[in-house]
């Protein structure tokens, strides 16, 4: 794939990684391949700097690699895709799977959980539900006790 008509991995409105930032990698896949198996590389790994882009903001960036800690080693995240038995179809999951990650990693955090207290109403409905729960095994015992 030329980089001429692909300018970049658009991620999301605010952010494209541009094709100069991302490397590629292949390797023959494991799985089914039929007479091609040994011969095609078509396990396709994308390569991209989170320390290093260019185009991450400082904030991006440590969010990033704050959230994204455990898939990145040395700031280079490393998308795997080995499911097809095409190499353009594994490149092509590989660019999908690394857009959603980073544009899942840089959502802003949802709010705090505000914590609320129950209501009287539910407090009482709590204990009268007891109450019949225990009246139900009570009516369950032996009668010597």
């Amino acid at each position: 794939m030329p980089a001429a008509h692909r300018p970049g991995l658009r991620v999301d409105s605010g952010l494209t990684i541009p094709e100069s930032e991302l490397s590629w990698r292949f390797s023959r896949s494991s799985g089914p391949g039929g007479q091609g198996v040994n011969t095609a590389d078509s396990r396709a790994e994308l390569v991209w700097d989170v320390a290093g882009s260019a185009v991450l903001s400082p904030l991006q960036r440590e969010r990033l690699l704050e959230r994204l800690s455990s898939r990145v080693v040395d700031g280079v995240l490393t998308i795997t895709a080995s499911e097809h038995r095409s190499q353009l179809r594994n490149r092509n999951a590989a660019r999908a799977r690394l857009a959603a990650v980073v544009a899942d990693a840089l959502r802003p955090p949802s709010p705090a959980r505000r914590p609320t207290r129950p209501s009287r109403g539910a407090k009482e409905r709590r204990l009268e539900a007891k109450k019949r729960r225990t009246d139900v095994k009570r009516l369950r015992r032996p009668p010597g006790d």
